[in-house]
């Protein structure tokens, strides 16, 4: 009898931690735990620190447990019908670079060759996918039927790094067709732009910029560790503190900080909300939780969808 099935959950958490473009990429979480030891600075004693760090009324709470299963449940899910839709990419890529020339005509071919292709892409890359994400992030909390989903993230009562993965499956497909509109967008100006041999600077295997968002604390962004960048540099970049306060509960912080590395997006937007000790939350979740269990958060949006 095969049993090759068993092993599954557990090739697909392992693939987590060595896979760099995965959150939970093992040197993001070492880098994001030597923060939270300068984060607790304040407090006295490694053990105090550690004690805080791996608090178990946070990674043994309810709302933590059901994350760990969401993540399980939805690794399958989008290996069997959100993954296959990733490599629709390139057809749109095709067309928009067509339609460019059509519309522009050629650029010629030593146009940009003074300046460094890979980093240009790159960038243009990071720009597109973080703007595209900061973008879907907004329309989800400003269209109740796109919330209906999204509140299951923010149903979270605890933040855990696994807490990124609490999504609706039908909210991860709305990102899987993000990414494809991305990409595309990406490699067909790049491919315009720049001609058909592009390159992406990348550590690890992964884009550059991502990976630099990654090291400096992503995993902090769903946690319970307090981690601000201060006023000047969370004009620029959303820090893991302003994250939470996009969690808190307290009215004052409904709808702020939807950005996901930069924050001119909320700047622009006039959704940025800086993190201090005033602002710091003291309650994450919904004011009104009616998703307090696995069928509730998988069916709920769904009837609601339905009606």
């Amino acid at each position: 009898m095969d049993i090759t099935w068993l092993l599954q959950p557990f090739e697909f958490a392992v693939e987590h931690i060595v896979n760099s473009n995965k959150r939970l990429f093992w040197l993001y979480i070492v880098s994001s735990f030597i923060l939270a030891l300068i984060a607790l600075r304040a407090t006295k004693g490694l053990n105090n620190k550690l004690a805080i760090i791996f608090n178990k009324n946070v990674w043994l709470h309810r709302s933590a447990k059901q994350d760990y299963w969401i993540w399980l449940i939805n690794g399958g899910i989008k290996a069997f019908i959100i993954v296959p839709l990733l490599f629709s990419s390139a057809p749109l890529a095709i067309k928009l670079n067509q339609f460019l020339q059509g519309m522009f005509g050629d650029i010629p071919s030593d146009y940009f060759v003074a300046y460094n292709i890979p980093i240009l892409f790159t960038l243009l890359l990071f720009l597109l996918d973080d703007f595209s994400r900061f973008l879907l992030h907004w329309l989800s909390h400003k269209v109740p039927l796109l919330w209906r989903f999204h509140q299951v993230h923010h149903s979270a009562e605890v933040l855990t790094p696994v807490t990124v993965y609490r999504i609706h499956p039908i909210e991860s497909a709305l990102y899987a067709v993000r990414l494809i509109l991305t990409q595309a967008i990406a490699i067909g100006v790049g491919v315009y732009l720049f001609g058909r041999h592009l390159d992406v600077i990348d550590i690890l295997g992964a884009n550059a910029f991502v990976f630099a968002f990654n090291l400096l604390g992503a995993n902090l962004r769903h946690s319970h560790i307090w981690l601000s960048w201060g006023n000047k540099v969370e004009y620029w970049f959303i820090s893991p503190a302003q994250h939470q306060i996009h969690h808190s509960v307290e009215h004052t912080h409904y709808d702020k900080n939807f950005g996901s590395a930069l924050a001119v997006w909320d700047r622009m937007f006039g959704t940025l909300l800086t993190a201090n000790r005033t602002t710091k939350p003291r309650k994450f979740g919904l004011t009104n939780n009616k998703l307090t269990n696995l069928k509730h958060l998988y069916l709920t949006p769904l009837k609601r969808f339905r009606k």
